[in-house]
């Protein structure tokens, strides 16, 4: 079982709108935290992720809440902001320029990727390709929980990134306007988020915490491993510490650690994470729901379901329908 992927598929990880922003020196732009304009990029998404590829040029990437130092961003370079806060690009460190949020929305017969030219006078020196990311975050997102508020994927010392050069002949060829352009944008931004979250599981420092890290611990990546591929079964704390090739107690204070909850927990967690899918997308009853997802009763299921989810299973299911 590649947990990786599974999660992905289950938080329906979309590519949606693109920007191509081409600007001069001096050069200062925020993008908007996206509790603000997610709605307007991505209506309906319950998470957006900015993300932003320099084609051309260097500036200078930091928090529009001024919480972190400035750091360089060059070309070939790709940022993402997992859990949508605002930031700022400038070529002189501090600058500052207050977001159009008139820009972020796609108006009706739009095509893609949406050209912006910032340049005053002269050339422009600077190019950014500018993407958004949709994803569930609830009930649980074990993958978003887990990163920080900004990653940054450096130029490879030789060479490009591949998906940058993709992206950006898929950029150029959107010129023409030919058919599937923008599912091409889509489907190549959703494997350059997954390439670089590869990178940054690969470079994480030896022991550390959190779920992208324990994917990569040999034993508790075997009990993620075991729970994705079979989320139905009665697992047991004893059972998943036996396949785990570990004694109970070590078992259960190692997976903690590293996934910030303990493992029947989790398993709940993930459940809940597959049930909200069948009551939105299916008509099964609640009670072949509660059987699908591992439960033995309605009532066990509509217990799991309130307590991690703040809400009993009809409820959220007439909520969402009410939404769409």
């Amino acid at each position: 079982m590649d947990v990786l992927s599974d999660v992905l598929r289950a938080v329906r990880l979309s590519g949606a709108i693109f920007f191509d922003l081409r600007a001069g020196e001096p050069f200062a732009a925020e993008t908007p935290d996206m509790s603000i304009v997610g709605q307007n990029l991505v209506p309906g998404a319950d998470q957006v992720i900015p993300f932003h590829i320099l084609l051309r040029g260097s500036c200078w990437v930091e928090s529009s809440r001024g919480t972190d130092e400035p750091v360089p961003f060059n070309e070939g370079d790709i940022v993402f902001y997992p859990h949508g806060h605002g930031h700022v690009f400038a070529t002189r460190p501090g600058d500052r320029m207050p977001p159009n949020l008139d820009h972020y929305r796609r108006n009706s017969g739009q095509m893609l990727p949406i050209q912006m030219n910032l340049s005053e006078q002269g050339a422009p020196v600077l190019r950014f390709i500018c993407g958004y990311l949709a994803c569930d975050a609830a009930p649980f997102n074990p993958l978003l929980e887990s990163l920080p508020n900004q990653v940054i994927a450096r130029r490879p010392a030789s060479g490009n990134h591949i998906e940058v050069d993709l992206i950006h002949a898929a950029v150029e060829e959107s010129e023409t306007h030919r058919a599937g352009g923008e599912a091409i944008l889509s489907r190549l931004s959703e494997l350059l988020f997954v390439r670089v979250l590869r990178r940054y599981i690969d470079d994480l420092p030896e022991n550390s915490d959190g779920w992208l890290a324990g994917l990569r611990d040999p034993n508790i990546g075997r009990a993620l491993q075991l729970i994705h591929g079979e989320p139905t079964r009665a697992w047991s704390l004893d059972d998943l510490a036996r396949e785990s090739g570990m004694s109970r107690a070590v078992f259960a204070e190692r997976f903690a650690k590293c996934v910030d909850e303990t493992p029947m927990r989790y398993l709940a967690k993930w459940r809940m994470q597959l049930a909200t899918h069948l009551l939105a997308d299916s008509r099964m009853s609640v009670e072949a729901i509660a059987a699908e997802v591992g439960y033995q009763s309605e009532a066990s299921f509509n217990r799991a379901f309130k307590n991690i989810v703040g809400t009993p299973p009809g409820n959220w299911r007439r909520a969402q329908a009410g939404g769409r």
